[in-house]
């Protein structure tokens, strides 16, 4: 987790932030790729607005060459129709991050790419591992030297390892991920092969798509949709799959724990994944509406006005609206042109960084009973100025509702949750938080619907319960992967 993470004065930064996306094709035709994995993570830029890069191949041409580009910044900003068109390659990869292991350098950006006896291996990866300590040990005792403070590196140079002994690509990569320990999922290039592996847990998406003759690995079915590509399937956890023109889609599932023991991470229906996505079979839409369902049977209210907290509490706002009678309305106007990187107003400037972000309609909540739906509540910071906004404006009540339980436990599997100090849940009831906050009453959403709303696919309750999938690391290295 980014260090940056812990910052208070970060814009927006008391709330949960995104994981990373990545993106793989090739094309069978021979056709460049560059410009169409550059709209896949556009259509994956709310999963990481840190930094994002490319890196692409021809793999009819000379055997080793890779053509990368990266930087700080989102995809709009780092690429051009200039430095796009010098891209050349039928194959490639491409990565959006949010920081959870590792700092926010350009030195820190994906894809990796490796150039080792073998050839080249480029790497793009979601997710963080709870053993990269030592996985990372083990390799600088043999003489590795690493240039990132990422666990992605670790991964790339476990599977350029057992390259060495391995017949073929995919079977480097399934043996370097029987080594792995947490939540990933990666997208490989090789110099002729196009490869995908989910941990066996499934904690991360990735699905495969094609359009014409060409085939796609990546985060989510929207990033399909944008570039024109039917979606095939969902690739299962702990399968890798391996994609050439000789081969098709191949699938190896040697990973693949029993059913009842994976474990998605819910956050990816809550909040992470674009509503228009559908994971391992449930839209995610769909999910957030039923979540909000749930909570106007569990948590029911008078009032007069059903809103929700852009984005991701709309969804859930309308199912709460629609359960409940109640009318769904728009309070906030969310400015669309302020990235997550916009300059902090000084603590002497009058300036509220939310309000930069975000401001009521006056008009539509003065006088009324708000219920207004967000999908958490991290340290309360931001909460505690969106209830005083609202009744700034003249709204008369506001009953919070959230999309998900309250948070008790942090997360080493990628999602942004802190050290159980800095939880406004911790030690505290809910009267303690609805104060707080400043509400006039306060529901969150129950776990045993957590399931239910995913059509009961097993998943990752650690953060609400502190029961892991698998054992958590003894040290929490979060943020400070370089110690």
């Amino acid at each position: 987790m980014d260090k940056n993470c812990k910052n208070e004065n970060a814009p927006f930064m008391s709330g949960l932030h995104e994981e990373c996306g990545v993106f793989g094709i090739y094309d069978f035709d021979g056709k460049d790729v560059a410009s169409t994995i550059y709209y896949g993570l556009f259509a994956l830029q709310h999963r990481g607005q840190e930094s994002c890069g490319i890196a692409v191949s021809e793999t009819n041409g000379p055997k080793g060459k890779v053509t990368t580009h990266k930087d700080m910044g989102l995809v709009n900003e780092v690429f051009t129709g200039e430095n796009l068109g010098q891209m050349k390659g039928d194959i490639g990869v491409g990565h959006v991050r949010y920081s959870t292991a590792g700092e926010s350098t350009r030195e820190n950006a994906q894809p990796l790419v490796l150039n080792y006896v073998k050839g080249t291996l480029a790497l793009a990866h979601n997710g963080n591992l709870i053993n990269a300590p030592e996985l990372k040990r083990d390799l600088e005792y043999t003489g590795a030297i690493f240039q990132t403070t990422i666990d992605s590196e670790v991964i790339a140079y476990h599977i350029a390892r057992e390259r060495l002994n391995s017949k073929t690509a995919e079977e480097a990569v399934r043996r370097a991920a029987a080594k792995l320990k947490g939540a990933y999922s990666l997208v490989v290039m090789s110099p002729r092969k196009l490869i995908g592996a989910r941990d066996p847990f499934g904690f991360k998406p990735l699905c495969i798509g094609k359009r014409d003759n060409a085939y796609i690995i990546t985060s989510e079915t929207c990033a399909l949709e944008t570039i024109g590509a039917t979606f095939v399937r969902d690739v299962e956890p702990g399968e890798v799959v391996t994609i050439s023109p000789e081969g098709g889609i191949q699938s190896d599932k040697t990973l693949c724990l029993p059913k009842e023991k994976e474990a998605r991470c819910i956050f990816e229906y809550i909040y992470f994944a674009r509503p228009d996505s559908h994971i391992d079979g449930v839209s995610v839409y769909g999910s957030r509406i039923q979540a909000g369902r749930y909570l106007a049977m569990d948590s029911p209210v008078e009032a007069d006005l059903v809103v929700g907290v852009p984005e991701s509490g709309n969804a859930a706002a309308l199912g709460y609206s629609l359960e409940s009678g109640i009318p769904y309305g728009t309070a906030f106007v969310k400015n669309g042109y302020v990235g997550r990187t916009f300059i902090k107003p000084k603590q002497s400037s009058r300036e509220s960084s939310v309000r930069v972000k975000l401001n009521v309609l006056a008009e539509a909540v003065r006088g009324k009973r708000i219920i207004m739906i967000d999908d958490s509540i991290v340290r309360g910071t931001t909460s505690d100025r969106i209830v005083g906004m609202l009744k700034e404006a003249g709204a008369t009540e506001v009953h919070v509702r959230i999309s998900s339980p309250p948070f008790l436990w942090p997360c080493y599997f990628g999602t942004d949750i802190p050290e159980r100090e800095q939880l406004i849940a911790y030690n505290r009831s809910i009267e303690d938080i609805r104060k707080i906050i400043g509400a006039d009453s306060l529901g969150y959403l129950g776990i045993n619907r957590l399931s239910e709303m995913v059509g009961g696919l097993p998943i990752c309750q650690g953060c609400f319960t502190g029961k892991y999938p698998l054992e958590p690391p003894k040290e929490d290295i979060r943020g400070n992967f370089e110690r």
